[in-house]
């Protein structure tokens, strides 16, 4: 196979092409930086001739971001020309077509997933974000490339410098004779303009910069929205534009913690918006509320007028922290349905980021426990020192909620919204 694009390369990603032979090969860096195209490129050169005697794999955080991630630029003519036509896949199957071969697409958020490789004879992999994938996932997608020539290519964006990718593989990659890694900065991808890569360098700070932009693996410190900026992601509520639709409602139960529930919208201009917060702080209502009461509050406050021009919107899903079943049960029994969310926290804490940094995400005045909470909102260095990205587990569940509601309904707004 004549392996083709119709951009020109880059000398790194020449190099990481011609380097790329061993039996585990990562591309890790910034963000836009030609890391992923070079990998896909050499995914297409392997499949070509991949060994027979075992499967193929795609892996992605879910099924839906290998669709977005891996076969959306894989079918792009105006990146891989005729090649395009040879790859065939619908968002969220368990199979692809790439060169006429089948290609297995698995998602692997968790510990749990590990469970699907069990009995697989894997003959080659691509892996989408590792750093997102759980590391026995990882481990055992390894012990199941047993057929000879087999090999995996995987991407990512750094993470923390204690994260087990880093720490058990690529700062020993002097002792692994069967891995290669290859590191990009945004300046290795010539083909970007010059003004989009002031935009990308203007719109992350902080760790996110260190990481997204100079392709650094940095700990996790300070705030966690350091990008938060009130005077340019706060709107009043009487501002909002008009709604394309009303993606989600997040809801974070607590007991003696407070509950809220935050409302997504997507605008017609293309952005993000929470366009209204119902809350119940127990600590500050002097009160604690039954999950009927909870749930009768919530209830009065979605049939109420959260836009002031457009009436009667609701939300498309329903969803709440999957720890909360008595209250999810309750809320079922008074003619809810709510949806289990998304609580991949590292995950849907840099989605909301990316968010706000590219200002695609902005909060109305009415969400006045989110626009508290979210200067507050820090790293925990105790578990930076385990080389986790996790926040400190205070004055969060307005935050939470809203997280919930972008995380979960991802695959809905990534549709339209590009950041």
């Amino acid at each position: 196979m004549t392996a083709t694009t119709d951009l020109p390369l880059s000398p790194k990603q020449i190099e990481s092409l011609r380097g790329s032979a061993a039996r585990v090969n990562i591309w890790s860096g910034a963000i836009r930086s030609g890391k992923t195209i070079a990998s896909l490129l050499r995914w297409l050169i392997y499949v070509s001739q991949a060994p027979r005697g075992g499967q193929l794999v795609v892996v992605g955080r879910t099924r839906d971001s290998a669709a977005r991630n891996v076969f959306a630029p894989l079918q792009d003519p105006s990146l891989f020309g005729a090649l395009a036509d040879q790859v065939h896949y619908t968002a969220g199957a368990l199979k692809a077509t790439i060169l006429g071969r089948t290609v297995y697409v698995l998602g692997a958020s968790d510990a749990k997933a590990e469970k699907v490789l069990r009995g697989l004879t894997c003959a080659g992999a691509y892996v989408d974000e590792v750093t997102v994938i759980d590391e026995q996932f990882f481990v055992q997608l390894l012990g199941r490339m047993s057929v000879p020539g087999a090999q995996l290519f995987g991407t990512t964006n750094p993470d923390s410098p204690a994260h087990w990718l880093k720490r058990r593989y690529l700062d020993r990659l002097g002792q692994l004779g069967d891995w290669r890694g290859f590191f990009f900065a945004l300046d290795d991808n010539p083909a970007l303009p010059a003004e989009y890569k002031a935009a990308i360098r203007r719109e992350y700070t902080g760790l996110w910069y260190r990481r997204f932009v100079l392709g650094e693996w940095v700990a996790a410190e300070g705030a966690v929205y350091d990008m938060w900026n009130p005077d340019e992601h706060v709107i009043p509520w009487a501002e909002l534009p008009d709604m394309r639709r009303v993606l989600a409602v997040g809801i974070d139960y607590g007991t003696t913690n407070a509950t809220a529930a935050l409302m997504l919208g997507e605008g017609v201009d293309e952005t993000l918006y929470f366009l209204d917060e119902w809350r119940h702080d127990p600590a500050h209502a002097q009160a604690r509320l039954t999950d009927a009461q909870l749930s009768a509050g919530i209830r009065g406050w979605l049939d109420a007028e959260h836009h002031p021009t457009q009436e009667g919107i609701r939300p498309q899903w329903v969803v709440a922290d999957p720890a909360a079943a008595s209250f999810r049960v309750q809320l079922h029994q008074d003619g809810t349905t709510t949806q289990a969310a998304d609580n991949d926290v590292a995950y849907g804490i840099r989605t909301v980021a990316t968010l706000l940094g590219a200002h695609k995400l902005r909060v109305s005045d009415r969400c006045k426990g989110w626009i508290t909470e979210a200067p507050g909102y820090s790293w925990d260095d105790t578990a930076t020192d385990k080389g986790e990205d996790k926040p400190i587990k205070t004055a969060d569940h307005s935050l939470d909620a809203g997280r919930y509601a972008i995380a979960t309904t991802e695959a809905l707004w990534r549709q339209t919204i590009d950041v």
